[in-house]
Order: structure tokens, then sequence, then C-alpha cells
């Protein structure tokens, strides 16, 4: 075959993709429904065309054939070609894709509203450690942190609780290795601030703790919040005018306040801390029903507190007989349940979005 023959083939290939790209296109015109599958037509044409199988490799196979002088203008028009093809394939695309957005347009309605994003939220948990963590820093307290996984020492011992006390039997915890746990409070935050501080100090301690509990007041792993307070001449009237200005704060300037004797290991004297019912107003019943959340009672339990007992300071190397101290405790789980009204604790930590909205 003469070199004209060839030059005349490779040409050839141009009209007749051109060809078959319009008979794709006549056969079903261009929509927001079809497009799809033009695409695939018009890729199946294309692969006929420039494919490793197809008409334009045909043609290359026979260019051994042709003479060795000729073969450098045969592959310049075998390019030519193919860069041709290429260009005309993807103008079709771009006219596909317009004819998509064209048809779009026609049943776009500029009137209709907007859907707005979704938007997240903070967890209910976590507004609720906001809110008691900016109340005490209003109070002048700063906010420290710390590891999960505890030693012994720092989550028992240091606390007054040797390895026979009984208060251990109530913080039943995981043990990672010996002497290794998971926190059974935030109190180690205590031990670890005061060893890392000289008095005065006062910080709170928020975060997750672990304990071998659950039902529908207990769940294996809750937040808590800890605090103390480390200053000469600090007693229990400093420590319950704290204590009231913070739930004042955070359920309303009319609620009440009472302490009852209580114990702890790590506090002499302790008290368990009530606030007067803020689903029945303290009175204990909600019109002619009896209120079921303070079981009629009037008071809710909130937290626990006391002096500091002189077995902490030792342990951490404060004179007792020159700084004085008040400590807390308090579920951050039981305050959002008493704030918001929640009746199972186990609600918090099942990722409703249904539930957790209601926050947002």
């Amino acid at each position: 075959m003469s070199i004209d023959d060839l030059l005349q083939e490779f040409d050839s290939l141009i009209p007749a993709f051109e060809e078959g790209l319009s008979a794709v296109m006549q056969a079903d015109g261009p929509s927001s429904s079809s497009s799809a599958a033009l695409a695939d037509a018009l890729e199946a044409v294309r692969v006929e065309f420039l494919g490793r199988k197809g008409r334009l490799a045909g043609l290359m196979a026979k260019l051994g054939t042709a003479d060795p002088a000729d073969r450098p203008a045969l592959g310049q028009a075998a390019n030519r070609v193919k860069e041709a093809i290429s260009v005309r394939f993807d103008d079709a695309l771009a006219a596909l894709e317009k004819a998509k957005a064209d048809a779009l347009l026609k049943h776009f309605d500029p009137t209709v509203p907007g859907r707005a994003p979704t938007l997240g939220g903070l967890h209910p948990i976590t507004l609720v450690m906001e809110e008691v963590c900016q109340v005490f820093q209003h109070l002048g307290f700063e906010i420290v942190s710390g590891p999960e996984v505890e030693t012994d020492w720092y989550n028992f011992e240091a606390l007054n609780m040797p390895g026979d006390h009984p208060a251990r039997d109530m913080q039943d915890t995981l043990f990672i290795q010996e002497n290794i746990v998971l926190r059974t409070h935030t109190s180690p935050l205590q031990i670890r601030t005061m060893l890392a501080r000289k008095p005065p100090v006062a910080a709170v301690a928020p975060g997750k703790v672990y304990r071998r509990d659950s039902d529908i007041t207990h769940t294996p792993m809750f937040h808590q919040i800890e605090g103390f307070l480390v200053d000469k001449h600090v007693s229990m009237a400093h420590l319950r005018g704290s204590l009231t200005a913070f739930l004042q704060a955070l359920f309303g300037a009319g609620t009440k306040v009472r302490f009852r004797p209580s114990f702890f290991p790590f506090t002499e004297p302790s008290a368990e801390v009530d606030i007067s019912c803020n689903m029945c107003g303290g009175k204990g019943h909600k019109g002619n029903e009896p209120c079921r959340v303070c079981k009629t009672t009037g008071w809710l339990e909130i937290l626990g507190c006391g002096m500091i007992d002189p077995e902490v300071f030792r342990a951490v190397g404060y004179d007792s007989e020159a700084w004085s101290g008040f400590a807390f405790g308090m579920g951050v789980e039981r305050i959002a349940m008493l704030k918001y009204g929640v009746g199972d604790l186990r609600m918090f930590f099942e990722n409703d979005a249904r539930f957790l909205r209601q926050f947002a």
C-alpha cells in the first residue's frame, strides 16, 4: 500500500469519528436523565477509534510494511488524527454536561426556600461540665486535668484509702495491671495538683471516671468534677458559702441548700449536700400528685464535700498545722439529669439524635 493511500486512510478516521458522535447524539438527545447513558455511548465510539484494538491502532500496525523513509510522515499523520479525535471527544462531553445543566435549570424554581444545613451541637454532658467550670472560674478556681489511667497510690492511697479500707468496695474499678487502674474519681488530680503547687491553691478537675456500675442511675463510665481549695484559716463556712453560690448560680437564686453529716475517707468532717427539688420547688408534691423525683421529701442529693483530711496533706507534704482546705465532688450526669429533667442516665450515652437535638 502506497504512502498516499495510508495517509488518506488516516485522514478518513476524523470524519468517520464525527459521524459516529453525531449518530449517538441524535439517537437520544442529551438530558439530565440520559446523560450517563450518552456518556457511555460516546466513550464506546472513542474506544472504537482510539482503543488498543481500535481503528487507529489497526492502521498503525500497517506501518511495518511501509517504506522506512515514509514512516515519519505516517507517524505524524497518526498523531494528528489522534489529537483531532481527542479534541472532538472532549468537546462532545462538554456539550453533554452543558445540556445536562440546561435541563436541570428548566426545573429550578428560585423562589423555593433553600435547605439549611444540619448543624451539630455540644453534648448535654459537655454543656453542664462547661457551665459548672465557668461558675467556679468566676469564684477564682482554675481548671486542671490529668490522666484517666492512674496508679493505686494516686487513686486510693494518697486519698487516705489504704488497701484494706472498706471505702474501696464502693469504687470497684478496672485494673490495667497490678496497681494500675482506671481512675474511679477525679480526686487524684487533687493530689497531683497539690504535689506540683505550693498553697494557696484552688482548682476544679472535670473528666471521665470508671466504676463497675450499670443501671438507670449508674454507668461504667461517667463524668465527675472534683474541686478543692487550700489556704490559711479555711473553714466549713467557706465551703458552705462557695457551694451555695455555685448551686444557686446553676439551679437558680431561689434554690435552697442544706448540708448533712456524712463520711468520706479523704475529708473530715464530711457532708452530703442537698438542694431543694427543682421539679416540685421543694414542696414534695406537684399539684395533688407526689413528686416522683424527690419522693415527696422536697430535697435532692447533689454532691459530697468536706474539709481535707490531715492525712491527705501529709501525703502531699503540706503542713496541716499551717494550712487547711475543703474539697467536693459531683457527678456531672446527675446534675444534667436534674437540670434537664432526664429520667434515665443511659439516655445520655445512647447517641439518639432525637434526644440530643433537644439540647442544641
